[in-house]
């Protein structure tokens, strides 16, 4: 396809079957709401420190929506990461400091992942971590050189999300990677896949650690809801009955699920701008919650 001109306006994009032609991640949006650090995401960075520190396997399962996958790239300055490789080689800020600091590579295998395929991407996404960690210590990047960056040397914990996608085979390649290098491995999924695990005897000897990613307790659960409150302007007393009927409606509805906690004050947000109303209710609540699907 030839290069674009002064006088191409690129309507050629809109017939062609191109897919999505850019790998670079999306950029994040701007009202994307801030991380809350809570007792799980305290409890999982202590967990993912002692992977990283001893060089196991570990294993962290949880019900869908509690915010496994939230608090693991939290942990490795994963959206951080993304958006500073968005720009590519025009890049002039330094390298995350989060990223620096965790020296973890985070991936998601995609549902039709092959053991091919793992073999190509784990060692790519692992080594431009290092290779981070490289140019920040030694100012450049030498693989003749600098030794200790060279077959992903600097990355120390690589997190694999969706670990439930993959099959015994990709399952044996990713032990084959961690047989070859000095970094511990997460391996994030559903309820049940510690016990899959158990099936393939060479892999679960590796793993030795645990971690089972819970809901939120009813103290996290108002610190949540008092974040939310203050970013639609408003304040919440557990002491006001309406306040408190309110937070009790929302843990009813949502079961301390940190996901559905989101999806609920995205209607709760429209219910309030629709109805110009300056405050929470249960009847709001409760209104919120017929626009929404949720599973048992």
């Amino acid at each position: 396809m030839p290069a674009k001109d002064e006088n191409d306006d690129g309507r050629r994009f809109l017939s062609a079957d191109l897919g999505e032609i850019s790998a670079a991640p999306p950029p994040v949006p701007p009202d994307t709401p801030p991380f809350l650090i809570t007792k799980e995401h305290r409890r999982f960075t202590e967990f993912a420190t002692a992977v990283r520190t001893n060089r196991h396997i570990g294993v962290c399962f949880g019900p869908p929506g509690v915010g496994k996958t939230l608090s693991a790239r939290a942990y490795a300055g994963a959206t951080e990461w993304e958006q500073w490789q968005r720009t590519g080689q025009t890049n002039t800020e330094p390298v995350p400091a989060r990223v620096l600091e965790a020296r973890t590579a985070f991936w998601t295998p995609t549902v039709t992942i092959s053991p091919r395929e793992i073999d190509r991407q784990l060692p790519r996404i692992c080594q431009r971590v290092s290779w981070a960690a490289e140019y920040a210590r030694e100012g450049n990047i030498d693989v003749f050189e600098h030794r200790d960056s060279r077959a992903s040397g600097l990355t120390e914990l690589l997190i694999i999300d969706e670990a439930d996608r993959l099959k015994p085979p990709a399952l044996e390649q990713v032990r084959d990677y961690y047989d070859r290098h000095t970094m511990g491995v997460i391996l994030i999924g559903m309820p049940g896949i510690e016990k899959r695990l158990a099936r393939y005897p060479q892999l679960y000897s590796r793993i030795g650690f645990a971690h089972h990613y819970r809901t939120l307790g009813t103290e996290e659960l108002t610190f949540v809801l008092t974040n939310r409150w203050q970013e639609l302007g408003l304040s919440i007393d557990p002491q006001d009955f309406t306040d408190a009927e309110a937070i009790a409606a929302v843990a009813r509805i949502t079961n301390g699920n940190f996901r559905l906690i989101q999806r609920l004050f995205t209607q709760i947000t429209r219910i309030r701008d629709i109805n110009q109303l300056n405050s929470i209710t249960k009847e709001v609540v409760e209104a919120a919650r017929e626009t929404l699907l949720i599973g048992t």
